[in-house]
């Protein structure tokens, strides 16, 4: 048979039936998201996924997670251990049959599992598929239990190995670097904050999280312990360390009686910014749903009633709306649902309807007795809502100048905007430069068919300690906002931001690689976070990376981004090479900027991603906010990370 009727010869040949594991190796991306970094990160959430369900169901209270040596995982709890008996059906171990058949496991029974977080189910033998090896271990019974696996395929019967008085699972396994091409290397940093949720989330556990790769001067591995008793209490208390309450306890409940149990914690502040995070089943609902609805509806209800009731509504001129009672507000609302039904773009959206009532009931009883109980407290946060109102009536004014000056208002483009000749927002990209000097160079250095340049005055407003209004006031934040051409939400919804119309879909941050322009990255970052998340949540605001050496000799020249790269280059020339250290980019030349920072064959960008967005805000509020011991502390801890410049 020819070649092209082999390519047109569609028939029940060309159909391939692959079975579980080999299509979670073809497929890694249907079931664990993506195969970068937040892919591989999320083989270890589903493992401590299945430890953390034998805890809810309160058969666990103790996980031990390590990055080993070699760059492995091992997670170990002390639950009752999967087990190991001869499953009737598949006629091996129970335990080979949760490794290595997808959709098996106990999170389908509910006698077993009344809730579970993870992917309901087909977690750990998932994470088995795409390991080069694993390895699991079970204390049960008295006994000790071992089988291995490579790429989720088991190497030999379950075995036992042992005698025990210790029982639970043990975990260890070492992700396959052809399916996670990018990077196998895990984060100390996004294990340890998620170990720090979890434990807040799931309070009386205690996690212990270890990495073997890192050993202080005393011998000891680098080491955290994470233990919750009062769970989201203590978690707000966390996130708004670096914040002023203006309320003199975290209002707080926990209802586990009904058939959908809430738990609520919240706190006012002095801020204009509204935090709220919400939880199903330990998976952080980024898109909130249908429990965040009920939380704003028994919010909104039981503070409108009460503000109504004490008369200091009267002299107000206009309505409150749900956005003025939430201003200044920490809150984290945690449910646990059998049957979780997950919507949105990344399916992180609650949409069980039956959430709403019994959310909404639960939030309004605890405010109405704690109003009651504290009228101080009542009086101070009704006070806080009528500033916001009345900041928001300002806002709205400002608000609607930025939109009268977008594009598609016909207001025109910034002055200082140097603008790109393509029109399809897909391939271009526009760069957020500071200052008018490294503005210039930038012009002349850029490809102006796709590269748009901003330059921006000095340091931008802090918006974390700004009213809103000042906010859209601002005039280098209104050129960014008319630059992009995206608009703000409507008074009703106005932390809505409409990206159809977004002019770039590469935001570049380019800044000085000295203290100075990471403190002006950090200010348009916060910026972004607090006004802008979509464009971040989409992927389109990166941070540009310019050398802080050229090293040279003769005809040879080298760009370095740091000391070692510096070292080897003047190594590489001999070691007599004359190195210029960059102090800024207004030190580089037009043609230099390109081949080092703009140039898309040569240069590096760092894509700025939300791995945490509890974890982002709490650091934002601290480097931003007025709070100066943690922040200094933040920084004491961090500079040997830092490009300090002498």
């Amino acid at each position: 048979m020819s070649e092209e009727i082999k390519k047109n010869n569609y028939s029940a040949d060309s159909i391939q039936a692959l079975e579980g594991m080999e299509h979670v190796r073809m497929r890694p991306s249907m079931y664990i998201g993506d195969v970068g970094v937040r892919g591989l990160h999320h083989l270890v959430y589903e493992v401590v996924d299945n430890s953390i369900d034998e805890a809810m169901g309160g058969h666990c209270d103790a996980i031990s997670v390590a990055i080993n040596e070699d760059g492995s995982i091992t997670v170990e709890d002390n639950g009752r251990g999967i087990p190991v008996d001869l499953h009737k059906k598949e006629g091996v171990s129970a335990l080979e049959v949760v490794m290595t058949k997808i959709g098996a496991g106990g999170k389908f029974d509910k006698d077993s599992y009344k809730v579970s977080g993870g992917l309901h189910g087909v977690g750990v033998s998932v994470v088995n598929a795409l390991s080069v090896h694993m390895k699991s271990t079970v204390f049960r019974e008295g006994k000790i239990y071992e089988q291995e696996y490579e790429r989720g395929k088991s190497l030999y019967p379950v075995k036992q190995i042992g005698e025990t008085d210790k029982r639970g699972t043990r975990q260890t396994f070492y992700p396959d670097d052809t399916i996670f091409t990018q990077t196998i290397e895990f984060s100390y940093d996004t294990l340890s904050a998620r170990m720090r949720e979890l434990s807040f989330l799931n309070k009386g556990i205690t996690i212990t999280f270890t990495d073997k790769r890192e050993v202080d001067e005393k011998g000891e591995f680098k080491s955290e312990v994470f233990h919750s008793d009062e769970g989201l209490k203590e978690y707000i208390r966390y996130l708004d360390g670096n914040r002023e309450p203006i309320i003199s306890h975290v209002i707080s409940m926990d209802n586990d009686k009904g058939e959908i149990p809430v738990e609520v914690a919240l706190i006012y502040n002095t801020s204009y910014s509204e935090n709220i995070f919400s939880y199903v089943n330990n998976i952080n609902t980024h898109e909130g749903g249908t429990h965040l609805q009920g939380f704003r509806s028994g919010l909104t209800r039981t503070l409108k009633k009460y503000a109504d009731a004490s008369g200091m509504l009267d002299k107000l001129k206009f309505e409150i709306s749900g956005d003025d009672f939430r201003e200044g507000l920490t809150a984290i609302i945690s449910v646990k649902v059998s049957e979780p039904q997950f919507e949105g773009q990344t399916k992180t959206k609650l949409g069980n309807r039956e959430v709403v009532s019994p959310v909404s009931q639960a939030v309004g009883e605890m405010l109405e007795n704690y109003l009651e109980e504290n009228p101080n407290d009542a009086r101070v946060i009704i006070q806080k809502v009528i500033l916001a109102a009345q900041a928001r009536h300002a806002a709205k004014k400002a608000r609607e100048m930025v939109q009268r000056k977008t594009v598609m208002g016909g207001g025109g483009l910034p002055g200082k905007l140097s603008d790109c000749s393509e029109q399809d927002p897909a391939r271009c990209e526009v760069y957020l430069v500071e200052g008018d000097s490294a503005g210039g160079t930038a012009k002349q250095g850029r490809d102006r068919n796709f590269q748009a340049i901003l330059p921006l005055r000095g340091k931008i407003l802090n918006v974390e300690k700004a009213m809103h209004h000042k906010v859209f006031e601002n005039e280098e934040i209104r050129n960014i906002f008319t630059a992009l051409g995206v608009t703000v939400g409507t008074e009703e919804d106005s932390k809505a931001l409409n990206l159809s119309k977004l002019r770039y879909h590469k935001v570049i941050i380019m800044c000085d690689a000295d203290v100075d322009g990471s403190h002006i990255s950090t200010l348009i970052l916060t910026f972004f976070f607090r006004f802008m998340k979509e464009l971040i949540e989409e992927g389109h605001v990166y941070i540009a990376a310019p050398p802080l050496y050229l090293v040279k000799k003769g005809n040879k020249k080298e760009y370095a981004w740091n000391d070692v790269q510096r070292d080897q280059a003047n190594e590489r020339m001999g070691g007599s090479a004359a190195i210029q250290r960059y102090k800024g980019l207004g030190e580089m030349n037009a043609e230099q900027l390109w081949e080092t920072t703009m140039d898309p064959n040569f240069r590096t960008l760092r894509q700025v991603n939300i791995e945490s967005l509890a974890e982002a805000d709490q650091v934002f509020s601290m480097l931003m906010g007025d709070e100066v011991p943690p922040r200094r502390e933040f920084i004491e801890k961090n500079a040997v990370y830092a490009n300090i410049d002498a």
